[in-house]
């Protein structure tokens, strides 16, 4: 299991902050119809349970955003991924069928309100993730986004450099059809889902559509660290 870090700014400004944590070997295949009857089904209860307005209110995304205020960057004009997830769900965009591991990580983000971040394991330099505070020095490439502000954003740096936000993970390890390693973060700002449960049904959802091996789970929790 890749080891993780937290900058104590980021701890002084959420001093709640957990990470799940899960790895494993993993088949990425185009989204199989059962996996998306399951998209399809938490999408209609988001879409029945909130309005517009809502949706900011539940709280791993009011935490999330609340982080990015005490960091000094806006939330609504750099959306949660979560947050950014049901909006479209509500105002009736829909969502991207897309691969296996983007789909089950959408899933669970849905479902439990977190932001979460899907990278290919293989593709991180070392074996260390540390979450600090973005710098107007950063250059990141945002999936689809193009380069990305990420200053005063929890961002998670590697062995080169950043990776992986709250509201996008970075182009350079992305999932992709090759990807064999999944590294999979769900960045707990504030208790929603329990994490342990949200950690272990990504495990069962890997385990049933990506056919995931070698599944490793753990909770980063600085206060017991």
């Amino acid at each position: 299991m890749i080891h993780v870090n937290i900058d104590p700014k980021i701890l002084d400004a959420c001093p709640e902050c957990r990470i799940g944590l899960i790895r494993a070997t993993v088949v990425n295949e185009p989204t199989c119809d059962e996996l998306w009857a399951e998209i399809e089904a938490a999408a209609s209860d988001i879409k029945q349970r909130y309005e517009l307005l809502e949706i900011n209110q539940r709280p791993a995304i009011a935490g999330t955003r609340h982080l990015y205020k005490s960091l000094g960057k806006d939330p609504s004009r750099y959306r949660v991924s979560s947050e950014a997830l049901c909006r479209r769900i509500i105002r009736g965009l829909g969502i991207y069928r897309l691969t296996t591991l983007i789909d089950v990580v959408n899933l669970v983000s849905i479902k439990s309100g977190y932001a979460i971040s899907g990278l290919d394991g293989d593709r991180i330099v070392g074996d260390t993730l540390t979450m600090s505070v973005g710098t107007a020095d950063d250059v990141y490439h945002g999936i689809g986004r193009g380069v990305l502000n990420i200053e005063g954003m929890p961002v998670y740096r590697d062995a080169m450099g950043p990776i992986a936000t709250p509201t996008s993970d970075e182009e350079r390890t992305k999932f992709t059809d090759e990807t064999v390693t999944a590294q999979i973060n769900i960045n707990a700002f504030a208790p929603e889902m329990p994490l342990d449960e949200a950690v272990q049904w990504m495990a069962v959802l890997l385990e049933k559509y990506a056919h995931a091996t070698h599944i490793e789970t753990a909770i980063h929790d600085p206060r017991r660290s």
